[in-house]
């Protein structure tokens, strides 16, 4: 979706897309990847997730982006932090201890702000996108991330023309068309329809959530 649609969302509070907790996934599949503490990790169309911090506790500088200021500023009014503000290029990068949130488009980030990333997490991102966008969004991962960096992906599918997104339908097989230079492992699948009540009320017959380690070549 174009920038308007998720600025629009934010202000209007329409959010329906944010999780009370910290996501499961992440939870379950994060430690095995053994990503070594210390590691920046970068988070794409982050919002104010809980993840955030839970990545922050696990001894992991994180690199959050987000295009809605109402959103960065809500991270950080909720966990009553105070961030620090700089200007690096298009973005307002808000610090707070391990904690980054870049404000400002994704696809304006360059590789030289990417450089020092060793891992990175994506809950949100791929699924937000309509399917142009998404392989200009995987490119972006690709090019401009170092190589060896790891990755945790969580994608949606279901039929898409029983419903519009976002979230979007992104079957495995476009996973593996996508982020070919990862080597998508899916870990996990579990329909998710009965906790969905959305796609329930307008006739999706089937909802899968998936899970998958990334490792750039």
């Amino acid at each position: 979706m174009q920038a308007d649609f998720w600025l629009e969302r934010w202000a209007q509070q329409q959010i329906g897309f944010h999780l009370d907790r910290v996501n499961p996934y992440l939870l379950a599949h994060w430690p095995g990847m053994q990503v070594p503490r210390g590691s920046r990790v970068l988070v794409p169309l982050c919002g104010k997730s809980l993840d955030l911090a839970w990545l922050a506790g696990q001894g992991f500088v994180v690199m959050g982006v987000e295009l809605a200021r109402e959103a960065v500023d809500a991270f950080f009014e909720e966990h009553r932090l105070t961030p620090s503000m700089r200007r690096q290029g298009a973005f307002e990068v808000f610090q707070a201890g391990a904690i980054e949130l870049w404000c400002g488009d994704f696809f304006d980030l360059g590789a030289e702000d990417l450089a020092g990333c060793r891992a990175c997490y994506d809950r949100a991102a791929l699924i937000a996108l309509p399917a142009g966008m998404r392989r200009r969004y995987a490119d972006c991962l690709t090019q401009r991330l170092p190589s060896g960096t790891q990755g945790l992906l969580v994608t949606l599918d279901y039929d898409q023309s029983q419903m519009d997104g976002p979230p979007f339908a992104v079957p495995d097989a476009q996973v593996q068309a996508l982020l070919g230079q990862w080597q998508p492992e899916r870990l996990a699948e579990a329909d998710v329809l009965g906790e969905n009540r959305k796609f329930h009320q307008r006739g999706v017959p089937w909802l899968r959530e998936s899970v998958y380690r990334l490792l750039r070549r």
